[in-house]
């Protein structure tokens, strides 16, 4: 039987997960997984779109694809719904709680993961926060991300946080990171990042802290498992050590980005 390594690390979680296991455990997966394979029936290729088809279904919506989901809502004859107020000086678990619905147990499943996994603290924080700016912006949610969180975490954090969203587009698969089929469906099989994806992830490939930031990528592609539900609290703790909550309230300390936390408290505001 030809074994696609690859495919048999991601299944177990990647390469982080399995440096974790006993030689025994490792043999017992690997006899399972094969196992499992000669009682599995041949798929056809999966087949996904182009770039040029991509392009062409700009049109048929009548929304962006890059604008944040606190804004809008994709089903067809669906409306958006009243948010409760924030508190008058809000903390992350506030906008957790009350803003960052949408995109919590994806993050709480990937926090979980670094958890279990031996991440340090710093890696663990960014995988809790990688992905929450979706809420106010998608397109560079890599940089907008580090920005909105830059004055209130460790600098290696925001780090993380920055440039995961470059090294999503490239494999590392010794450290268990495969180009996802996700990506293929989303940009085209034949999508090729633009020039300051390139820049950023030759820069980062190079820093001392890439494993930081590759490390939010394998955290973040494994972190979709259905009826899997993870709360805040592990990492309260963790928040606690290395976040610092104002004490004015996110977005009311007049930090250069107290706007983009008043612009996520108050999507409805017109102007």
């Amino acid at each position: 039987m030809q074994l696609d390594r690859r495919h048999f690390i991601a299944s177990l979680g990647g390469a982080a997960a399995v440096k974790l296991m006993s030689h025994e455990a490792r043999a017992e997966a690997l006899e399972t997984y094969m196992s499992l394979q000669l009682n599995t029936p041949a798929t056809p290729a999966r087949k996904f779109p182009t770039a040029a088809q991509i392009e062409t279904q700009i049109e048929t919506r009548h929304y962006r694809r890059g604008v944040g989901s606190a804004f809008l809502v994709t089903s067809a004859d669906s409306k958006v719904k009243k948010l409760e107020p924030m508190p008058a000086k809000p903390n992350l678990h506030d906008f957790f709680r009350l803003r960052f619905g949408q995109f919590s147990n994806h993050v709480f499943q990937s926090a979980n993961r670094a958890l279990k996994t031996g991440m340090s603290e710093e890696v663990i924080l960014a995988c809790l926060l990688h992905d929450t700016v979706q809420v106010l912006m998608k397109t560079d949610h890599g940089w907008w991300g580090a920005d909105l969180y830059a004055p209130y975490v460790p600098e290696r954090t925001a780090f993380a946080i920055r440039y995961h969203q470059a090294l999503r587009f490239y494999a590392d698969t010794k450290n268990g990171y495969e180009y996802p089929d996700l990506y293929r469906s989303m940009f085209g099989e034949d999508y090729v990042p633009g020039p300051h994806i390139e820049a950023a992830y030759k820069y980062a490939k190079d820093h001392k802290w890439y494993m930081d930031s590759r490390m939010v990528t394998v955290n973040d592609l494994y972190a979709f498992e259905p009826g899997v539900v993870v709360t805040i609290e592990p990492f309260a703790d963790v928040i606690g050590r290395h976040f610092k909550n104002p004490k004015e309230g996110l977005g009311n300390d007049n930090s250069p980005v107290a706007h983009m936390w008043r612009t996520i408290a108050t999507p409805d505001n017109p102007l």
